[in-house]
């Protein structure tokens, strides 16, 4: 009897002073405030690793990806056996001393949304968004998690973590007081927040350490750690995410950083091989080539043959949704000969290492349309109107000035397949671009020859070139499975970089890549 006694007394200590998630209503909080933890709460997982490990990748590189790797060991038994404040700062340290703050929000603006957004636990979410007002308190460094919470959860305030900042602008690695926001300090940093007056109605969070601030909020509910629960659907989130940048492709937790980490030399041997491959060979035997060396190109369709020389003949011009840099390329790799390429903003390097002639426009309808026309007298050229690239699948606005410049119009859908990088960055160097894709242990392009676009539904059979564009945009929405979208080489870069991403334009009826 007594030691039942003593482990009924025991169970009544360890459990929960909480009901769980499940238990709360979502009815009637429209006018009502609530505050919630983010990892573990409002996202499913509850480790902050992988987000610390896409800023040190992406912002501060390989090397300081790696250190962090290293000492990922000693910030958990830190974090789990000592303090969950000493082992949040020594993450903080390793992840942002250095770094510059501009570094900081453009990982925080452009790469950590999109992981985040994959990551929204739905019961959470589903309880979260039924509020008027909502606060997300969290130990993550604010500056990590703000401009997501905002723009995709629709919070009214991020309480975080603050850094420590030189006055030129470089994380020192430090903390603002009141330091990591931990236990009381969640507390503490709550009240300041609300002045002690209205507190929040409802508290949400899934550890002891957030029963603090759960404790002062009218109502508190623990969010169950599961494994097994699937992320809420990004549709449900306050916007549609379409554009994201960033290298890496998968959460990297501490698994896969160590594999991607381990595999980065190796990839990069491979990649110089493959680019070597495209520019010395020729291109009739750089589909087997690619093969055996771990590239795949899927090609679908029956391209048109090779043009024949004669009067008034001229090359086809292939109009390609954009995926990378090297759309043109493996238009050329499928059709077993080269193409010229025409293309914005390309880096010297890239022009240099290119295995296809690439023309750079200059912005100006009427020069660009001139280049163009002279371009196809000499050939077949390709082209991708939407005027630059997007990972997600939607296809943006298609500019229309090439319908005006050609009547031999052959649609080609392209896609990729990836598994480790990203062949494209709207914020890092874009020469790097091709490097990367062919970093990937095995890259795959898919190309899908469309048939000749008739000629009645070209400029020459009375359409007009906007009519032809949206055809086009059409007709490789649906061979792609992707959705048309208004969207903008402007509307991207104003998102991830806060600029248009170009030299001012002269014209709206341009394109490049």
């Amino acid at each position: 009897m007594e030691k039942v006694g003593k482990k009924s007394v025991e169970g009544l200590m360890k459990r929960d002073p909480f009901d769980t998630i499940d238990k709360c209503s979502d009815k009637g909080r429209s006018k009502q405030t609530v505050v919630s933890d983010l990892d573990g709460t409002l996202l499913r997982s509850r480790s902050s690793f992988p987000y610390f490990m896409l800023v040190a990748f992406e912002a501060g590189g390989v090397a300081r990806a790696f250190v962090l790797l290293l000492c990922s060991p000693l910030c958990w038994l830190l974090y789990h056996c000592v303090s969950e404040s000493i082992g949040i700062r020594l993450l903080i340290f390793v992840t942002f001393a250095g770094l510059k703050i501009g570094g900081i929000e453009a990982i925080a603006r452009g790469t950590l949304p999109k992981f985040y957004a994959e990551d929204v636990h739905p019961d959470t979410w589903r309880i979260f968004s039924s509020f008027g007002e909502r606060y997300i308190l969290t130990a993550t460094p604010r500056i990590m998690a703000e401009t997501f919470a905002k723009t995709y959860l629709g919070v009214d305030g991020v309480l975080g973590t603050e850094l420590h900042f030189t006055s030129g602008g470089i994380a020192t690695g430090l903390l603002m007081n009141p330091g990591v926001l931990t236990g009381r300090n969640k507390e503490i940093v709550l009240r300041q927040e609300f002045q002690g007056l209205n507190l929040p109605d409802v508290g949400l969070g899934d550890r002891p350490s957030d029963h603090n601030f759960m404790s002062i909020c009218k109502e508190g509910y623990i969010v169950p750690p599961s494994n097994t629960i699937l992320a809420a659907s990004k549709e449900s989130l306050m916007n549609l995410l379409v554009f994201h940048d960033g290298r890496l492709i998968q959460r990297p937790t501490a698994g896969i950083a160590l594999i991607i980490l381990l595999w980065y030399p190796i990839g990069a041997v491979l990649a110089v091989l493959r680019i070597l491959a495209g520019i010395l060979l020729p291109f009739h035997l750089l589909k087997l080539v690619y093969k055996f060396l771990g590239v795949g190109v899927v090609v679908r369709g029956t391209p048109p043959p090779e043009p024949k020389d004669g009067p008034g003949r001229g090359g086809y011009l292939y109009v390609c949704s954009h995926r990378t840099l090297l759309d043109p390329v493996m238009v050329g790799v499928a059709l077993k000969r080269r193409v010229t390429a025409v293309t914005y903003s390309i880096s010297r390097l890239s022009e240099v290492l290119s295995p296809i002639k690439t023309v750079a426009l200059k912005r100006n309808r009427e020069k660009d349309a001139a280049k163009i026309r002279s371009l196809l007298r000499e050939g077949d050229l390709a082209i991708c109107p939407e005027g630059t690239t997007c990972r997600e699948p939607y296809l943006l606005r298609f500019s229309a000035l090439f319908a005006e410049l050609s009547n031999q119009l052959v649609p080609v859908a392209m896609n990729t397949r990836m598994s480790m990088f990203h062949g494209t960055t709207a914020q890092g160097w874009k020469c790097l671009d091709p490097f990367y894709f062919f970093m990937n242990p095995n890259p795959i392009y898919e190309v899908t020859f469309l048939n000749e676009l008739p000629v009645e539904l070209t400029c020459a059979g009375g359409k007009s070139s906007y009519e032809v564009a949206n055809h086009i945009q059409q007709l490789l929405s649906q061979t792609l499975g992707f959705e048309c979208t208004n969207y903008t080489r402007k509307d991207k870069y104003g998102v991830l970089c806060g600029n248009d991403g170009s030299i001012p334009l002269k014209s709206q009826d341009s394109f490049g890549s």
